[in-house]
């Protein structure tokens, strides 16, 4: 289905419109489709229809354009302009100074989920697959604290650290249909972790799958697959997103070393 736009025209003549279009769980995507002008009108597409593919008309990559979605090693001092937080931000509760090279997401209230979490940073998932991974440090954790990456919308789905009676587990929740399931939990021994999500878009599959790695090289599935639903309640499609909540007591953080993005799955 076809949603709001505008027309645009380019310096030599050639006129486009910019529409949204609905793509399952992915969201609503961004599509430029060319117009012609007949008897003052414009007519969009080709020969009556919209084509799959086009040539872009405008710069690529290579020669300065720049991409919504990027791998971060948290270098700097400042988010790149790429991240989008879940909810309003509780700036006394995130730093990438505080331990330099890394971001460090602080509890500073209680939550029932994810959902209700404050400071959990996302960005935006896309297609037909992507996948993306993280280092996280869990050595400051609380009793009651749960920090990890997930696949957000309403219908959500995470791999992550959970920290119960002073130990610390490996887990994986889905909230297929509403319904919130801890599928699985392992116990974790080591500070360091690095943890992965992989979407499959493609033909409409709308699938995530979870992982987690002890050493970076060997990953590990880890509960259950996720059917993943485009939601108006969130009213954008899934996104990557790193969280970390309290349900105990606050003061509890985690360290993220970096957050890398791929356009494949294995």
């Amino acid at each position: 289905m076809w949603r709001q736009g505008g027309i645009v025209d380019t310096p030599d003549g050639e006129w486009y419109a910019m529409l949204f279009q609905d793509h399952g769980a992915v969201g609503r995507i961004p599509v430029l489709v060319p117009v012609k002008w007949e008897n003052d009108f414009p007519v969009f597409g080709v020969d009556g229809k919209v084509p799959e593919q086009m040539e872009i008309p405008v710069p690529t990559a290579e020669s300065g354009a720049k991409s919504v979605i990027k791998s971060n090693e948290f270098n700097n001092s400042d988010l790149m302009l790429e991240w989008q937080w879940n909810h309003n931000p509780d700036n006394k509760n995130w730093s990438l100074t505080e331990r330099p090279g890394w971001l460090r997401l602080t509890t500073g209230r209680i939550s029932q989920s994810i959902i209700d979490a404050r400071n959990t940073l996302t960005q935006r998932t896309f297609g037909p697959v992507c996948s993306d991974a993280i280092a996280l440090d869990v050595s400051n954790m609380k009793n009651g604290d749960v920090a990890g990456l997930a696949a957000l919308q309403e219908y959500y789905g995470f791999v992550g650290v959970k920290m119960e009676n002073g130990e610390k587990y490996i887990i994986a929740v889905n909230a297929n249909s509403g319904i919130i399931q801890e599928t699985d939990s392992i116990p974790l021994t080591q500070d360091r972790i690095y943890l992965r999500v992989d979407f499959d878009f493609k033909d409409a599959a709308d699938k995530a799958y979870f992982y987690y790695s002890l050493d970076e090289i060997n990953w590990i599935a880890i509960g259950s697959r996720l059917n993943m639903e485009y939601r108006l309640t969130h009213f954008t499609g899934y996104r990557f997103a790193l969280f970390n909540y309290a349900t105990q007591a606050t003061g509890g953080y985690v360290d993220f070393d970096w957050f890398r993005v791929f356009d494949k799955i294995n």
